[in-house]
């Protein structure tokens, strides 16, 4: 069940963050997201208030979470979009994180799905997402789900980590 984060559930998406992290810092990844740095506890304890956060519940356990607004930032505007459109028309897509202890169920594509089909019901035409530009299995996921490679752009995300991106 896919359904919006409530405030006790801040500290569990948190888990999946950190969980995917230490992962990756073991065994190599391709996120480029920090341990104690992005995500950490503060993005669901900022996000679930303004109702932007989702998660994906099986057996009363978070398997995924994601946050979805229509906050483009700066560096969109960098992007040669081939639907240009406002930001009250887009969906965007942010902090998909599914943990690798969940991965290879097909979370990630219910998430996706689950976007698409929130993003009709809010009458937005267009969606967006962006991730590393080197998260290969991230890229592949969102383009069998129907987005297309709209460019790639330099920034620090959310003021704390130098990254290039890929804008789908």
């Amino acid at each position: 069940m896919i359904r919006q984060a409530v405030i006790k559930d801040a500290a569990k998406i948190a888990e999946t963050y950190d969980e995917l992290l230490r992962y990756e810092k073991e065994k190599g990844g391709c996120s480029n997201w920090v341990l104690g740095v992005y995500p950490t506890v503060k993005v669901p304890e900022s996000k679930i208030p303004l109702g932007t956060m989702y998660v994906l519940e099986e057996e009363g356990e978070i398997c995924g979470s994601m946050i979805l607004n229509k906050e483009q930032a700066e560096v969109y505007r960098q992007i040669k979009w081939k639907y240009p459109a406002e930001n009250s028309d887009v969906l965007v897509v942010h902090t998909l994180c599914i943990p690798p202890g969940k991965s290879g169920r097909g979370y990630g594509r219910k998430m996706v799905e689950f976007a698409k089909e929130f993003a009709k019901e809010q009458g937005c035409r267009v969606m967006r997402i962006d991730t590393y530009a080197h998260n290969e299995p991230a890229k592949g996921l969102y383009t069998k789900c129907g987005f297309r490679l709209a460019g790639y752009a330099k920034c620090i995300h959310e003021g704390l980590i130098e990254e290039e991106l890929a804008f789908l």
